[in-house]
């Protein structure tokens, strides 16, 4: 319940923005539109776009049916210009707040807060060409101790919902504090663990998996996970990593990933779904507007994680829930 009240803005900022600066509902209020067409008339990309119509479905003021977006009726009463019952300006009233206006900025531009700004960089995402702050000691620590802050919670449910008794070499890739690969060491001793991150992230995994009395069976391995080798393994978890890129960076990485699983491997992708519809549900769509903000992604669906998995030759099981709306999606390697 924290989670969900402290994303709350996000629903304030993508409502307004639809309203006051993209005219959103004055352009189906005069005819039903097609994702493209939609799209176009808005001015902005696809990530966008799904970010903002995945968010406003799950508010119930935008329908998607037979192929084409409507609104409903609870923003046709309300949310149109025409509509004597009409709220539009009452939102308008925030269409200035600097939340509101960034939120549009970010929309327009397609970029994630600081990619732009020289001396500043993208806080959780890194990648040749973009500057990032995960790169710098400081602002590398900072940001990695907030994150570990959620996965103090969600990492030892992970490890109970999905036990790895058969494993023996666990790859977390972007594991960061290393906190999920500690968690299923501590419930399997059969288990060595390798966190594969960015250097100075890493000296923080060291620190916990000392902390937590694993570091014999814990391996620290620097690398960038889009361009350096992927050590071999039986197991590779993907724990809130895919949800910061875009989707041809997944599917590139998803096939990274599938090449360094050893045949009757498992590939375990454990993050927050969207519906399969990609109407919901509101916490997560108002957290793949966060994830929007400050990085190159945005949440996906279980639909969309099964076909990552299948593009990449693996087969791919049913989600299992953890914790604060994450789910764990496995998937196996064919053995030849």
């Amino acid at each position: 319940p924290i989670f969900d009240l402290y994303r709350g803005n996000f629903s304030t900022e993508l409502l307004v923005v639809a309203s006051a600066h993209l005219e959103l509902f004055e352009q189906l209020e005069r005819t039903d539109a097609s994702p493209e067409a939609l799209r176009r008339l808005l001015g902005i990309e696809d990530r966008p776009f799904q970010v903002l119509t995945t968010a406003l479905r799950a508010m119930g003021v935008l329908d998607f049916h037979d192929g084409v977006f409507g609104l409903t009726s609870l923003a046709r009463e309300f949310l149109t210009a025409s509509s004597p019952n009409s709220i539009r300006d009452y939102l308008g009233l925030a269409a200035k707040k600097p939340g509101v206006l960034e939120m549009a900025a970010l929309l327009r531009s397609n970029k994630p807060v600081g990619s732009q700004e020289k001396g500043k960089g993208a806080a959780f995402i890194y990648r040749e060409g973009i500057e990032s702050a995960m790169e710098e000691e400081a602002s590398a620590r900072r940001l990695t101790l907030a994150l570990a802050g959620r996965a103090r919670v969600v990492a030892p449910e992970l490890a109970t919902k999905y036990p790895l008794p058969e494993a023996r070499v666990l790859l977390d890739v972007g594991g960061g504090t290393g906190l999920y690969a500690i968690a299923l060491l501590q419930k399997n001793l059969g288990l060595r663990a390798i966190v594969f991150d960015r250097p100075e992230v890493l000296k923080l995994a060291a620190e916990f998996g000392a902390d937590a009395g694993v570091s014999d069976r814990l391996q620290c391995m620097a690398g960038d996970m889009f361009a350096d080798p992927l050590p071999p393994c039986d197991t590779v978890l993907l724990s809130n990593i895919l949800h910061d890129w875009d989707w041809p960076e997944c599917q590139r990485l998803m096939r990274r990933c599938a090449d360094a699983l050893r045949p009757g491997g498992r590939l375990l992708v454990h993050d927050v779904l969207l519906n399969d519809a990609l109407d919901g549900p509101l916490p997560v769509a108002l957290y793949s507007a966060a994830l929007f903000s400050v990085t190159e992604g945005r949440a996906y669906s279980a639909k969309e994680y099964r076909s990552l998995l299948s593009e990449a030759g693996l087969l791919p099981g049913e989600p299992i829930p953890t914790q604060v709306h994450c789910s764990v999606l496995p998937a196996v390697k064919p053995r030849l």
